[in-house]
């Protein structure tokens, strides 16, 4: 909340240096530069359902207001969190009456759709396929876990990057030399402090917009009128330096913290930044969709029912929810963190797709391809494939790598809990062919 001097109501600087048009907006080219998707879609004059998926304070809601521009269309805002499912059939009847009528469907934008549960959003789906509602939602999560399929089927996904220091910077200098407010100040900041005031912001334009509009306020003017923006006051004005900020960087260094102690395996060091995330509100989908990441990257074969454990802590904590989830990610996380350790497997993927760029001219073998036509047969292929049932022990020695590859070896198991076995048993397998070290 801001004031004028007189004590008059004056809307934060974020909302003030909304842009209303495109060519005000700063940030993402990937979708709105020349022949972007995005882009495109306002100069065709064309509307589709979407989703706007990025982090907070990136833009959607911004994009949001200006698609309602572009387009002649009754246009209606709400948040998940606070809107159910009466006001939801208030806007699918308005958006029927309106398309039924004049034959011009309802924009209805929805913040943190992620919020609204399965059942809440199957109510958009009819109105969506019907075209009588022009869905634009904004979240934060990914729309793979967090949107119905029926609903993801019907719109594009459009993907927003977080802002980058110019784009941030861009948006600073906007601040000072277009508000109406602001540019009546003197204010000076060097480089330093506006890096300052980018790097706390979390790549939030809005959080960095409301803490320069507070830096202002606390500073006090010079004998000259000017107002000098110090590293000091702009720390003052984030008023989180020492806190967990689910957007900011204290956020990232928790969930950092988090994750190598579980790697490092320390479940007690787990357990206390997992209390601290829960303890700050932060999503507990979030903290176990990185434990699923965690389980396959960190733990992998050594421990195989790790990834079992954490996508099965995922869907009981999306189904359970706060306070009783506490318990199942806490299980979860000293589990993966006192379990043997391997990235042999992140290893192997990372120098296959290496390979796959060095070498992009590589072929399938001949007596890998299948035959299902005569002429391919006929080209031999499948000639000479060795079915591996057919063998003792289910297995045969054949070359299943490119000929330029032949000698590559990118799984490397390690001699440690349930990866063990595995190695001993390719090992034995292939014997001299392969050099599985000791």
């Amino acid at each position: 909340m801001s004031f004028f001097n007189n004590g008059d109501f004056l809307p934060p600087l974020a909302d003030r240096l909304r842009p209303k048009v495109l060519s005000e907006f700063i940030g993402q080219p990937h979708l709105l530069d020349k022949d972007k998707p995005l882009r495109n879609m306002l100069g065709s004059k064309f509307i589709r359902s979407m989703i706007l998926w990025g982090p907070p304070g990136s833009g959607k809601t911004t994009l949001a207001g200006i698609i309602a521009n572009t387009f002649n269309y009754e246009f209606y805002s709400i948040s998940a969190v606070s809107s159910g499912v009466k006001e939801l059939r208030e806007f699918i009847d308005k958006a029927d009456i309106s398309f039924k009528h004049y034959k011009k469907p309802v924009i209805l934008f929805i913040d943190e759709i992620h919020r609204f549960n399965k059942s809440q959003q199957d109510l958009l789906l009819h109105s969506i396929e019907e075209g009588s509602l022009i869905l634009i939602g904004a979240t934060t999560e990914n729309p793979s876990f967090e949107i119905n399929s029926p609903i993801l089927s019907r719109v594009l996904v459009f993907t927003l990057n977080p802002l980058s220091e110019d784009d941030l910077s861009k948006i600073i200098d906007r601040a000072l030399n277009t508000d109406e407010v602001l540019k009546k100040k003197k204010i000076f900041m060097n480089k330093e402090d506006i890096n300052t005031l980018i790097k706390y912001s979390g790549s939030d334009a809005r959080i960095m917009l409301n803490a320069l509009e507070i830096a202002v306020n606390l500073a006090k003017p010079s004998e000259k009128g000017e107002i000098i923006l110090t590293e000091k006051i702009i720390e003052e004005a984030y008023l989180r330096k020492s806190k967990y900020d689910k957007t900011g960087e204290e956020h990232y260094n928790t969930i950092s913290a988090f994750i190598k102690s579980i790697r490092g395996s320390d479940p007690d060091g787990a357990v206390f930044w997992l209390a601290k995330m829960l303890d700050s509100g932060e999503d507990i989908k979030f903290i176990a969709r990185r434990m699923i990441i965690l389980a396959s990257e960190d733990v992998g074969n050594a421990e195989p029912e790790g990834l079992n454990l954490a996508v099965s802590c995922f869907n009981a904590v999306n189904v359970i929810g706060m306070p009783e989830a506490r318990i199942i990610l806490s299980q979860t996380a000293v589990y993966l963190a006192s379990c043997p350790k391997s990235n042999a497997s992140y290893l192997a993927i990372e120098e296959a797709l290496k390979d796959v760029k060095d070498f992009p001219g590589v072929t399938v073998p001949l007596h890998l391809r299948n035959a299902p036509t005569k002429l391919m047969k006929d080209l031999d292929y499948h000639k000479g494939y060795k079915y591996a049932h057919n063998f003792e022990n289910h297995f045969v020695k054949q070359p299943y790598l490119p000929p330029e590859l032949s000698s590559r070896i990118y799984y490397r198991p390690e001699d440690i809990g349930r990866e063990k076995e595995l190695k001993n048993r390719l090992k034995f397998l292939w014997e001299k062919d392969k050099n599985y070290k000791d």
